[in-house]
């Protein structure tokens, strides 16, 4: 839940994008402005094309915007050199995408652990943190297990834990239901509501209206500009008896 503050994690003003090819300048962001408070759990949706991707990567520390003003915790990030956002983005984020982007000869546990290995932690509280991840997304009887051997939806729910470990200002889910079937797609937007209501704040970026309601509200997107934000009044719940085995 937002923590009522009145002070944004995030604050975007006059948020613009553009790419340039040759000659050609394609902008895809056209000036958005929004605020999202610790705790929340906002939905950016909208169709393919309409800006809601490159909006991420910008929040997320992968992209620099062309114009406007891009506030995190209370610092202007507009204008951060690559290190600086590539350190943000190591300190301050996590991520969960729709392929989820695990690598195939290490177990569970060491896929999650493996997103420490920058920060200048000693190995055992590595090992502990990773644990205490894998042990929250419900995978503890399968922390030793190579993720070829696991299903879909409990890769993505690796993923996640691999975002959770490093105790992230936000986590970002990137069309996370995208590639499972709907009884894993709602095991994982089950898991998604837990840990906001635990307090994370959680940004999905999603096409489809039915995920979106999962959020506790929407900001709709097309052609580069916000033309919806809306409060969810009785969010979505997938919470239908899949469970999380712990």
């Amino acid at each position: 839940m937002p923590n009522g503050t009145g002070t944004p994690l995030i604050r975007v003003e006059g948020l613009k994008k553009s790419y340039v090819s040759g000659e050609v300048e394609t902008p895809v962001l056209k000036g958005v402005s929004f605020g999202i408070e610790k705790g929340e759990f906002i939905a950016i949706m909208g169709p393919s094309g309409s800006g809601k991707s490159t909006l991420m990567h910008i929040l997320g520390f992968l992209d620099h915007a062309t114009e406007g003003r891009y506030e995190f915790d209370g610092q202007d990030v507009s204008s951060l050199v690559d290190d600086d956002l590539a350190r943000m983005r190591r300190e301050r984020v996590g991520f969960v995408f729709q392929s989820f982007f695990l690598l195939p000869e290490l177990s569970v546990l060491e896929n999650v652990k493996l997103a420490l290995a920058y920060h200048d932690i000693p190995e055992h509280e590595r090992v502990a943190r990773a644990e205490e991840a894998v042990a929250d997304v419900g995978l503890a009887h399968r922390r030793d297990y190579s993720v070829t051997r696991i299903s879909g939806g409990e890769k993505q729910r690796v993923a996640i834990a691999r975002a959770l470990v490093s105790k992230p200002a936000v986590i970002f889910a990137d069309e996370p239901t995208g590639n499972l079937d709907s009884k894993s797609g709602g095991v994982v937007m089950e898991l998604l509501e837990d840990l906001n209501d635990k307090g994370n704040t959680i940004i999905l970026v999603t096409h489809e209206k039915e995920t979106a309601e999962h959020a506790r509200r929407i900001l709709s997107i097309r052609d580069g500009f916000i033309e919806g934000d809306v409060a969810v009044q009785t969010r979505k719940s997938s919470k239908n008896g899949n469970g999380l085995q712990k």
